[in-house]
């Protein structure tokens, strides 16, 4: 008997104690000889350690291990990026009274480095370090500019504009430096004063902005104008349409994405799958329909060999996305064809990177 952390397991290891996911579902049975594919599988859940039998595994071999499994795996480059862009916002925004001048060319400087690495960000799965002392808001504006930066290449920007549209949404919430802390961690619904004082960072963002001569347009609408819908339901102008600058139809969708699938005090995350559903229902009128059905089916095409969850607890892989249903694929359960486009009492709840 030894327990191993997964990154030394073998295939041909037998499991002496079944494994469960962090859900506490039941992800190998006791008894199981573990194939490549699961060994992948283990990985993929982030499973720190399995309790196997193999032949010619010896004490020292146990010693060794537990040694090693304490020693935690290195980040890679996107998530230090992340990290150490996210440490300036929260510096930059807690320090923005009046009169301090936004240290644009710093910013700039760290969302460089964070895009150096974007070949290497996937929507649907990448997770930020934990961190209990970072702003959720703060979080999200890192994860927003990655993502708007996404959209603008799949949307065929020009160029020039991909770089200004990851700005955008870095600095589209940067009202919220303005709005009362109590407001922002507040762990229930708002009031209605609140929620109106809570609508007015789209307004403070813009006078924060709109003096900084470095910033384009684009950028700086972006914070005014992130809440608006196509319909004129948003806020704080009600615009319509082409009112809407480009920029700011793009962070609206990266920014609800990632509010939906990020955890709130008040309510648990939502898997990305459920999310671009509901995105694809909801947004019908309000938000770019060209820009949504770039989103979903950019962010879904790749995904043949995805590990996924169903919504019943089982574990398999995606093996085909229909174009015209991308967030229903084909997923394989060990050998099993689920079609999710004919049972619809079945949806995807968790995403994990193969």
């Amino acid at each position: 008997m030894a327990v191993l952390p997964v990154t030394q397991v073998q295939t041909g290891d037998q499991l002496l104690r079944e494994v469960q996911t962090t859900f506490g579902n039941l992800l190998f049975p006791e008894g199981r000889t573990l194939s490549g594919r699961d060994l992948e599988i283990l990985q993929a859940f982030l499973i720190p350690e399995a309790d196997i039998k193999r032949a010619g595994l010896e004490e020292s071999d146990l010693t060794e291990s537990e040694e090693d499994k304490d020693k935690g795996l290195p980040l890679s480059s996107l998530h230090q990026s992340f990290l150490k862009l996210e440490k300036l916002l929260k510096h930059t925004f807690h320090m923005m009274g009046p009169g301090q001048k936004l240290p644009v060319f710093e910013i700039r400087g760290g969302l460089k480095d964070l895009l150096d690495h974007v070949e290497d960000y996937h929507v649907l799965t990448f997770v930020p370090p934990h961190d209990p002392s970072m702003e959720g808001w703060i979080r999200g504006s890192v994860l927003t500019a990655l993502t708007a930066y996404q959209l603008a290449r799949w949307m065929k920007l020009p160029d020039k504009d991909w770089v200004p549209v990851a700005l955008a949404g870095l600095l589209h919430d940067i009202g919220n430096a303005r709005i009362d802390s109590a407001i922002l961690r507040k762990p229930g619904r708002l009031t209605a004063e609140e929620l109106s004082e809570m609508r007015q960072h789209t307004v403070y963002g813009y006078k924060l902005l709109e003096g900084v001569t470095s910033l384009n347009q684009g950028i700086i609408l972006t914070a005014l104008q992130h809440h608006e819908r196509i319909d004129g339901s948003g806020y704080p102008m009600k615009a319509i349409g082409d009112k809407i600058h480009p920029y700011a139809k793009i962070v609206a969708i990266a920014d609800m994405y990632h509010a939906m699938t990020s955890a709130r005090t008040y309510r648990t995350a939502q898997s990305p799958y459920v999310v671009l559903e509901q995105l694809q229902k909801e947004a019908f009128g309000k938000l770019d329909p060209f820009m949504i059905q770039c989103f979903i089916e950019r962010n879904t095409q790749f995904h043949n060999g995805m590990l996924v969850q169903l919504n019943d607890n089982r574990v398999g892989e995606i093996v085909f996305t229909d174009r015209a249903q991308p967030t229903r694929p084909m997923v394989s359960i060990f050998g099993d064809i689920v079609n999710l486009a004919k049972e619809r009492n079945l949806y995807i709840t968790a995403v994990y990177s193969s």
